[in-house]
């Protein structure tokens, strides 16, 4: 067929051409259940037919719009890294991936080494005699990717992103949140009893008489709920002035006398740093105090769940069965283990992310899809500009300074320009959880390198083949891996109402980040720095309220009710992307006659519903009550049932009555 779309999207808001129905396109009509009302279930009208033909399968807590990408991302993977692991032919990139893929398969020799894989560091655990030792042992359990007691990282300075510094933060449990040790509705207190009958059942595994287990889950329970009381909450974090505090290393000791930081950044091999962020000083200070009030007999227990927490899922089928049956059964609904092909695919990926990537992106991700990508972006980057000096409720000099910001939003589309050098890692056929030791330690200090260093722009957050996308406000970029340009959420050549609705939303879903609560703090330059008039972040405060009361409304399962706070920035971000997108499809209609309809749809039409067939997702009860409880993403079919109740364009597409918007005190309009 010829492709008339291609230029439509290539070429800034030219209007698109009518397509008849294919499988090329972004709409999948089949999916749709015509029968539901879009003016009061719209995501049941969008969706309805996918939902009830897609159950969850055994092996995942949810199944959406992006699983069905990854789940074809990991059927391509497979074939890249089988190839790789057979190949005879010399390739240093391809030998790394395919020796880690085989180790991880190799199940007769992860059976018969069991628990043997960490022998040497419960040996490190069981020697400490002193507190100068239990600094030491952190600091080296650090280095290899396990985290007990707070969380080491470098990142850049977030009032001065031209210099990378240590970044220190609370950290240390082993349930998903602090609110889980601290909420005493009856469903928390159960799965605070399941905890501590799997911290007993893993501390048996590792050789412990019951007694004694039941000893050491007491133990646990008891130093993590300290923990949590001195935590912040996910809420209090998303204030960026709020977890960052710059302190010397001086500065450093005077809050935490009682560790040893000298000894602890020796063992990392490096100086003490001169500026180090302190995100939470209340946190810090509570473990100066636990350092020494709590017996070392107690920290080495602690330790030694850590470590074997970090690693059950690389060890034989006791740890993974057991793992898996309290985090991904109890927290999270799964009903079967997921194959181990896959499991051992998503430690490949985050373990040699840029070399599977690599060779992901030459045979499945052609130059022509990230040129459209990046002409996509182009045009919506266009419409935000337009749109934000249409605002009225923000003076001129907010908006010069915004339009500032948005101009220089970096883009990265697909893969890097460069790859990663993997030469120093050491990879072998032989030993799985060595492998996994030896990516976190390459990472580690392929970390460490970076201080003192400028700053790396070519760097990338995610792998080739991730499904997702992200705006990271320091480097003030917005990054789309080529596993997210995928069908169905992303076609060449596909209708462009559909294009938009998806793609395009997503797109200016990110550019919105940059202007969302959190976002909106930090300049074009990447700094924490206020570029707003005092008012005009009195007006934006405003509507950020509206969005979180909106949310706070609703109640997808039992008592639990959305936290409109701790979802503020999506929720921005998935409204602002999703009328900014609209307004550039519409530019592409100025003064050119209306598209035909497809599969009876109008463009107006086709635009909303492959918006809200992104978001298709069935979930498991216990999974939506973790992600209500810990994710700042609002479950899927609110962030479409959300957006179109506060745009008037839904309503005049679909014909709609008043009733299917917000009343207009409520509506909330911020960019």
């Amino acid at each position: 067929m010829p492709n008339p779309i291609r230029t439509a999207i290539t070429a800034l808001f030219i209007a698109g051409s009518a397509l008849s129905h294919a499988n090329s396109l972004v709409l999948e009509a089949a999916t749709m259940d015509r029968a539901a009302d879009p003016c009061s279930n719209f995501y049941q009208f969008a969706n309805g037919k996918w939902l009830a033909e897609h159950p969850i399968p055994a092996d995942r807590a949810s199944y959406g719009a992006y699983d069905e990408v990854a789940e074809k991302n990991l059927d391509a993977l497979k074939k890249i890294i089988e190839k790789a692991a057979q190949s005879t032919s010399p390739n240093p990139v391809a030998d790394k991936v395919g020796a880690f893929y085989l180790s991880g398969m190799d199940e007769t020799a992860i059976e018969a080494a069991g628990a043997q894989p960490l022998a040497e560091r419960l040996s490190q655990i069981a020697a400490i005699k002193t507190r100068q030792d239990l600094i030491r042992t952190i600091a080296q359990l650090h280095s290899e990717g396990i985290n007990p007691l707070f969380d080491f990282n470098i990142n850049q300075d977030a009032k001065n992103s031209l210099r990378y510094i240590v970044d220190l933060s609370q950290g240390g449990l082993g349930l998903p949140d602090r609110d889980y040790y601290l909420k005493t509705d009856s469903k928390n207190k159960t799965i605070r009893q399941q905890y501590k009958a799997h911290l007993v059942q893993v501390f048996v595994l590792l050789g412990d008489k019951p007694q004694q287990a039941e000893k050491n889950a007491i133990r646990i329970l008891r130093l993590e709920t300290g923990l949590a009381h001195a935590s912040m909450t996910k809420v209090e974090q998303r204030d960026p002035e709020a977890t960052y505090h710059l302190l010397s290393a001086k500065d450093l000791q005077k809050l935490s006398p009682n560790l040893a930081w000298p000894d602890y950044f020796e063992e990392l091999s490096i100086a003490v740093p001169h500026d180090i962020n302190i995100a939470q000083p209340k946190f810090f200070k509570h473990i100066n105090h636990i350092i020494n009030t709590v017996s070392l007999d107690d920290w080495k227990v602690y330790l030694r769940w850590h470590l074997v927490h970090n690693r059950a899922k690389y060890l034989s089928s006791a740890f993974v069965n057991a793992d898996f049956n309290f985090y991904s059964k109890t927290l999270s609904g799964a009903k079967e283990l997921r194959p181990r092909w896959k499991r051992v695919l998503k430690s490949v990926d985050q373990n040699l992310g840029e070399a599977l990537g690599e060779l992901y992106v030459a045979e499945y991700f052609s130059p022509a899809a990230k040129a459209e990508a990046l002409d996509m972006v182009s045009n919506i980057k266009y419409a935000m500009a337009e749109q934000i000096k249409t605002l009225d409720w923000m003076s001129y000099a907010t908006k010069q300074q915004a339009l500032k910001k948005l101009d220089k939003i970096a883009v990265k589309i697909a893969y890097p320009d460069t790859w990663r050098d993997y030469s120093t890692l050491q990879i072998s056929k032989e030993s799985y959880v060595s492998n996994i030791k030896h990516g976190h330690e390459f990472e580690f200090k392929r970390q460490l390198a970076k201080l003192g260093k400028e700053i790396d722009r070519n760097e990338w957050g995610m792998t080739p083949s991730t499904v997702n996308a992200y705006y990271n406000p320091s480097m003030n970029e917005i990054v789309f891996p080529a596993g997210i340009l995928q069908a169905p959420l992303f076609h060449i050549g596909a209708d462009t109402a559909s294009n938009y609705g998806n793609t395009g939303a997503t797109i200016g879903h990110e550019l919105t980040h940059a202007f969302d609560d959190e976002g909106s703090q930090f300049d074009g330059d990447g700094n924490l720095k206020s570029w707003w008039t005092n008012d005009d972040k009195k007006n934006f405060a405003i509507k950020v309220s509206k969005i979180a009361k909106q949310f706070d409304e609703f109640n997808p399962i039992d008592e639990l009710h959305i936290n409109g706070k701790l979802t503020a920035g999506e929720n921005i971000a998935d409204l602002g992307g999703l009328k900014i997108a609209f307004i550039a499809l519409q530019k592409s209609l100025a003064s050119k006659p209306q598209p035909e309809k497809i599969d009876g749809l109008t463009q107006e039409q086709r635009f909303f519903i492959a918006n809200a067939q992104s978001f298709r997702n069935n979930v498991r009860n216990e999974a939506l009550r973790m992600q209500i409880l810990t994710d700042p993403h609002s479950p899927d079919k609110y962030r479409v049932l959300a957006p179109t109740a506060n745009m008037p364009e839904f309503a005049t597409a679909f014909s709609c009555d008043k009733a299917a918007l917000r009343s207009e005190d409520k509506r909330v309009n911020i960019w």
